[in-house]
């Protein structure tokens, strides 16, 4: 994890572009999905990075099983580049869908998650979304829409970092999904063992959500809930010292 962490660093550093604290904050819930398989190449379990500004997570974990050569990563953020700063379906066959917009990538999980009902798959459909999405109305009237369709297939992972709440708090998040006829689990979101068990729960009829207790930043302490570096890339002075502060 913290050589993931180092390389992300470099990477928006030498881009000059990149959500670095946003990153870290969902990277253990990204490494999870995909080390023990629950979401690979088959696309039979599919994930969607709904909180599409923290791409830099997504990108290095797909490198670090070999989807892609880790080298191509040093290209993101350049002209004609297939790494952007947001995920793009156009240009990686691995991203389901291009993301960004705060959210539009959940609705997209809930047609896919529909789709694989039809199809009476026993697929899942994993999505991540940052808790500032949850400011979004789509975010709620997806969620009605889930629940009303009973897409127990579809797994979402709210990034509760907190750090909306400079804007708008959004209380008590779990509460607020049981209303909307969800199933809820709360976890660490460092923590592999408990994001693990959480992906793999299926005792239910109803759609899960995951809220993951995070820190924007985890894992470089000058960074953690700092909002200065929300959308800053290191300079040369600053680069080694960041490094140097990963745990």
């Amino acid at each position: 994890m913290k050589k993931i962490k180092e390389n992300i660093i470099r990477i928006a550093h030498q881009a000059n572009e990149g959500h670095i604290p946003s990153a870290f904050s969902i990277l253990d819930l990204v490494v999870v999905l995909y080390e023990k398989g629950l979401v690979n190449e088959k696309k039979e379990n599919r994930f969607i990075l709904s909180k599409g500004h923290g791409s830099l997570a997504l990108y290095s974990v797909l490198a670090k099983y070999n989807v892609f050569d880790s080298k191509e990563l040093f290209s993101f953020g350049r002209y004609n580049s297939n790494f952007g700063g947001h995920p793009d379906r156009t240009k990686l066959n691995s991203v389901e869908a291009s993301t960004g917009s705060l959210g539009h990538g959940f609705p997209i999980a809930v047609g896919m998650a529909i789709g694989e009902k039809i199809k009476k798959t026993n697929h899942k459909i994993y999505v991540i979304i940052g808790d500032g999405e949850a400011n979004e109305g789509t975010i709620w009237e997806s969620a009605l829409l889930a629940s009303h369709h009973k897409l127990n297939n579809l797994y979402c992972i709210v990034d509760f970092n907190h750090s909306t709440d400079r804007a708008l708090e959004l209380g008590d998040l779990e509460a607020k999904f049981i209303a909307f006829g969800w199933k809820t689990i709360c976890i660490n979101g460092h923590d592999h063992q408990e994001i693990r068990q959480a992906y793999l729960h299926s005792e239910t009829d109803k759609p899960v959500v995951i809220i993951a207790e995070t820190i924007k930043g985890y894992g470089c302490k000058i960074m953690e809930n700092n909002p200065e570096w929300h959308h800053k890339s290191p300079t040369v002075d600053e680069l080694e010292f960041l490094i140097n502060d990963l745990y």
